[in-house]
């Protein structure tokens, strides 16, 4: 039953949106680089998003996971991750977790969550406004007076090239009960070309270090049948969700 309820959980959650955001660790599922509800047309590519985290404990014992994410986009802006869920294990220990896939029709605002294993698949119709900027242009508010932004220059990373940029969140002593100031140290590679993310990597005193890479990047289109629900699949619907319109 625990099982059930955990994966009922995640599906919920992931099913209305197949995209994710680097920003301060991953998403692993229905996760995809890129601005939450942002669609990047005009810039196919196929990658693995892998995800590696690590902690050590005041005992001296470490923690070590890691994720991966294939990730797939076409030229429409339509995106599908898959993975499986195996790796999220703690959720419900001992349980056979399946295969999942989670696929984001942008030109018909549908999202679909499939289970590979039952050859099932949730429908969710996606309503997406137009987005209207601000007076002003676009803001996303002030920098925090205790951040820090440097640019990083640029590299090549997976054949493309990245601008990295380093923020560092310095928490002053005694604002979560801390002794002594903290750091928070975040890096991220931004790639123009496929407007996303190929390298974050999060430092934080309190949880570790998690870094999230693109690996093995394809810039091909991929094919069409990605992004379709196999005609052996049972389909069901869900309520409509709000969306959000391309920027």
């Amino acid at each position: 039953m625990r099982a059930q309820i955990a994966l009922v959980g995640i599906l919920a959650v992931t099913a209305g949106s197949a995209q994710g955001i680097f920003e301060g660790g991953a998403r692993f599922l229905g996760a995809e680089p890129g601005r939450p509800g942002r669609v990047v047309r005009n810039a196919p590519y196929s990658a693995d998003v892998v995800t590696e985290s690590s902690q050590t404990l005041p005992d001296g014992n470490h923690i070590r996971q890691s994720n991966t994410v294939h990730i797939v986009r076409d030229s429409e802006g339509r995106t599908r991750s898959e993975q499986s869920l195996r790796t999220l294990g703690g959720l419900a220990p001992n349980a056979h977790l399946p295969q999942v896939v989670f696929i984001n029709d942008p030109v018909t605002n549908s999202n679909y969550a499939l289970n590979l294993n039952s050859r099932t698949a949730t429908k969710s119709t996606v309503d997406r406004p137009p987005m209207r900027r601000p007076e002003g242009g676009f803001r996303r508010g002030g920098l925090d007076a205790n951040s820090k932004v440097e640019s990083l220059g640029r590299q090549t990373m997976e054949g493309l090239a990245v601008d990295g940029t380093r923020t560092t969140l310095t928490v002053p002593a005694g604002q979560i009960g801390n002794d002594q100031p903290l750091q928070v140290v975040t890096e991220t590679w931004y790639s123009a070309d496929l407007q996303t993310v190929v390298l974050s990597r999060r430092t934080d005193p309190r949880t570790g270090e998690t870094v999230t890479r693109l690996t093995n990047v394809s810039r091909a289109e991929p094919a069409h049948s990605l992004f379709e629900v196999p005609a052996d699949f049972k389909v069901s619907e869900s309520q409509n969700r709000p969306g959000r319109g391309p920027r």
